[in-house]
């Protein structure tokens, strides 16, 4: 699987966006260092279609679609769906940002950002929770799904403190091996932290011998998907 590429040019759009006091999306007048509500909602979406096309790639060139929000089955027998795509779990229906669904649930990604300093200080907490329910609710019914996770954070709005009880807790939290390990955990996770000034993605955090770089995504996920598929259908 190629490892996944994050367009600098689309950061450093919403850098823009983030880091000047601008008209918001609903015609105020936002905070500077923040996205308004709108904008948070739609951050992150450049970067599902981006693992959408890869996982697409991997899987022998499928097509990638657009599900309705509300279906339980693709709306081709094979192909990777990049929006709301509904998962009935163990737990509670979750709706995640991209799935490989061809007789249900082989793989699902979301994408999570909190996008200020104030939400990331009172909210990473809840994120990780989240987190850990959305991949145990797939396992429970799923065992042998991969759940897959980016968490897509503005540099300048991490504490350095918040920053290495992330690393800490997001690097135990993505360590799902086998299809026995406890189901909250996530077979592939990611934590970017980006730079609004200049649309990059810092190069030095997480650590380089961390598993949550960006560049391990790919590695983690596709061994996974192959070691649990490989040779059974659509893939003969």
């Amino acid at each position: 699987m190629d490892q996944i590429i994050i367009p600098r040019q689309e950061l450093s759009d919403w850098g823009t966006a983030w880091l000047g006091t601008v008209n918001a999306t609903n015609g105020k007048t936002k905070s500077a260092s923040a996205f308004d509500r709108q904008q948070s909602v739609n951050f992150a979406s450049f970067i599902d279609m981006e693992v959408g096309k890869a996982l697409a790639k991997f899987l022998g060139g499928i097509n990638v679609v657009t599900p309705h929000p509300y279906a339980l089955l693709p709306p081709e027998p094979d192909c990777v769906e990049v929006g709301p795509a509904r998962i009935i779990g163990g737990i509670r229906p979750q709706n995640f940002d991209v799935a490989y669904r061809p007789d249900g649930p082989r793989i699902v990604f979301d994408s999570k950002s909190l996008n200020d300093q104030k939400s990331i200080g009172k909210n990473w907490q809840n994120m990780v929770n989240d987190l850990g329910t959305e991949a145990a609710t797939v396992h429970t019914r799923f065992p042998y799904a991969i759940v897959a996770f980016m968490v897509v954070l503005p540099k300048p709005a991490v504490a350095k403190k918040q920053e290495a009880d992330l690393v800490r807790t997001l690097e135990r939290l993505g360590n799902r091996k086998d299809v026995l390990d406890q189901a909250h955990l996530a077979e592939a996770l990611s934590l970017i932290l980006w730079d609004p000034q200049t649309g990059d993605v810092c190069p030095d955090s997480p650590p380089q011998n961390s598993s949550l770089r960006l560049e391990n995504f790919s590695r983690a996920l596709a061994p996974h998907y192959i070691d649990r598929y490989k040779g059974l259908p659509p893939h003969e």
